[in-house]
């Protein structure tokens, strides 16, 4: 048992300064899959040390994807290693050989957590959403699904369920996408509509959006070219609208 603090400490290091240079790697795995299940940030910090225990060392992880699907949670588009957890999942679901029900619960998650989510962090996930549907063609039921529910109650998904596979996902439609479709922010709007169209076969890089922040969002639209709009008029009188036409002595436009 170490205090949260430590956990965090450790963790942030250890997939760069430590693993490497272990000639036992996997003498981490307890460690890691143990500060994995604790949940928060020390379970995003724990996924880059089993990232490389899964993918170079063949460490089994039976409920990997479950516990990694429970990690989506409204704080996850709000904590301080967002970026980190984005960039590895987008690793961990960029297999075609993924079940689409898995995926699909990982859309609608993303997807309904996202009604909630700050412009900076929908401008990253709607494009991460795009890239999931690219890499699994039978996910797209979930966009082209005619009539979806009325509202909210209606839809499907289970949201609390735990285990992507009973979450009911491939049953649903992705209203929650085609609602930021009015969002206030124009950029936001712009890039949920791109689900009316076909998509490209070239997935979208959003390796540059992982740490877009509400600064540099704002600062965006403050160094756009001004557009002048006028404040004020002079209403018209008269058919030609000039003050002293002789023609506003005889015609009015009533």
């Amino acid at each position: 048992q170490l205090p949260t603090g430590l956990y965090k400490k450790v963790l942030v290091i250890l997939h760069n300064s430590v693993l490497p240079y272990m000639n036992e790697p996997t003498l981490m795995m307890d460690f890691l899959t143990v500060a994995y299940g604790i949940g928060g940030a020390i379970s995003l910090l724990a996924l880059n040390g089993l990232f490389i225990l899964i993918h170079q060392h063949n460490l089994e992880y039976p409920d990997f994807y479950k516990k990694l699907y429970s990690l989506l949670d409204p704080s996850i588009y709000h904590v301080k290693y967002r970026a980190r957890f984005f960039h590895l999942t987008d690793l961990f679901l960029s297999s075609s050989h993924l079940p689409a029900y898995l995926v699909a619960a990982f859309i609608k998650r993303l997807s309904r957590l996202a009604l909630t989510a700050p412009p900076e962090a929908l401008l990253m996930i709607i494009p991460f959403i795009c890239n999931l549907f690219r890499r699994h063609p039978a996910c797209r039921v979930l966009v082209h699904r005619p009539g979806g529910p009325a509202d909210m109650s209606e839809d499907p998904y289970i949201m609390e369920e735990e285990e992507p596979s009973e979450s009911r996902a491939l049953e649903s439609s992705l209203w929650e996408i085609q609602s930021l479709q009015n969002h206030y922010h124009p950029d936001v709007a712009k890039a949920a509509a791109v689900l009316n169209q076909s998509l490209s076969e070239v997935e979208d890089d959003i390796s540059g959006l992982l740490d877009l922040s509400a600064y540099e969002l704002f600062d965006k639209e403050v160094k756009k070219k001004a557009v002048d709009v006028p404040l004020e008029f002079e209403p018209v009188r008269g058919l030609f609208g000039k003050k002293n036409d002789i023609l506003a002595e005889h015609f009015s436009l009533d």
